[in-house]
């Protein structure tokens, strides 16, 4: 299987720079795998699909400012640092630019010196072991410093930095929004309970493993970078029960389906737990507990499109997207989305 199987031609101006509002205005093209249809709604006709006794279940990580702006120490080179994970109360994974003028000993500085970063050592994956240096809180000081990490194909500032999180957000610990949940509104959600469907809360933290690129050209050579997730007692027992009584588990991107593909068993029983997942969906691998899935539309040829693929197949997958571009749907993070039924 090549990388170069999941590429479609997107036009640049189909790459959405702002967020819908409002935010269930989005445009939702619906693929009912049963009879291999499309049909074009808009994301507050959701409730209309789902069921009652269904599962709606929902990534409620938190995006953290995980950009930081600064300097090079003793150089004044500039320089930026994305947090992807902590590893320690002090020491971080991250990606640093610019990576040749960042090796292990250099120092940063940030908020003239109200935080320094320290570059330990090099990570396979090309980024950095960092251990920060302040006084006072981290969290206070990263929020007084840090941008959130918007995607670099978004060319316009965000206004309102609430709109690169879910309502739903609670977690804080991504250097990613899971995008899919964007389209929900708090009234939505609550019409959505009203008709007897559960909104079931898991979590990944999105990192490095999500949105890294692929560069092998054969697919099977890629690895997939670990992301934290967790999954509660109840979130499992509610989620089986839902399915052994007929209900579906409706998947809130593809954060969701791979923690719950994770921590699910061959005959469909999801379990309680916490750790780090690399799991890697390509097309041919059998989902468990995913029945249907709600998603953004990803850029080609990345490891979220070859997921979506694994659950609609390639073919339809690739007509699904040429369907959207010849419609001209929004596409990527602040774009419109699918449900694929």
């Amino acid at each position: 299987m090549k990388t170069s199987d999941f590429f479609y031609h997107l036009p640049e101006a189909l790459i959405a720079q702002t967020p819908m509002e409002p935010r269930d205005h989005s445009r939702m093209l619906v693929y009912h795998r049963n009879t291999r249809s499309l049909e074009h709604r808009r994301f507050y006709d959701l409730p209309r699909f789902l069921h009652t006794g269904d599962v709606l279940v929902v990534n409620e990580t938190k995006v953290i400012p995980a950009r930081l702006i600064g300097e090079k120490e003793h150089t004044g080179v500039p320089v930026e640092v994305l947090l992807l994970k902590r590893k320690d109360k002090d020491i971080w994974e991250a990606l640093v630019k610019p990576g040749r003028r960042l090796a292990p000993g250099a120092f940063c500085s940030f908020g003239g010196g109200l935080l320094r970063a320290e570059i330990l050592s090099k990570t396979p994956e090309g980024g950095r072991m960092v251990r920060f240096y302040y006084n006072g809180v981290f969290e206070v000081l990263l929020d007084q410093l840090g941008q959130m990490p918007l995607p670099p194909y978004i060319h316009e500032k965000l206004a309102d930095q609430s709109r690169y999180q879910t309502v739903y957000a609670r977690e804080e610990g991504s250097a990613a929004a899971p995008t899919a949940g964007f389209h929900f509104t708090a009234e939505l959600l609550e019409s959505v309970r009203a008709m007897g469907v559960v909104v079931v809360p898991i979590l990944l933290h999105v990192g490095l493993g999500t949105f890294r690129p692929v560069k092998a050209d054969d697919v099977r050579e890629h690895h997939m970078h670990t992301e934290h997730y967790e999954v509660t007692p109840e979130a499992a027992n509610t989620i089986n029960d839902a399915r052994a009584s007929g209900g579906r588990c409706v998947c809130v991107g593809t954060t969701s389906v791979r923690t719950l593909e994770t921590v699910t068993g061959e005959g469909g029983r999801i379990h309680a737990g916490s750790g780090e997942t690399g799991i890697f969906i390509t097309p041919g691998k059998r989902f468990h507990a995913t029945d249907a899935l709600i998603t953004n539309f990803h850029l080609p040829e990345s490891t979220l499109l070859m997921l979506v693929s694994a659950f609609m197949g390639r073919d339809m997958a690739l007509r699904a997207y040429e369907e959207a571009v010849r419609e001209r749907y929004r596409f990527f993070s602040f774009g419109d989305c699918m449900l694929i039924l």
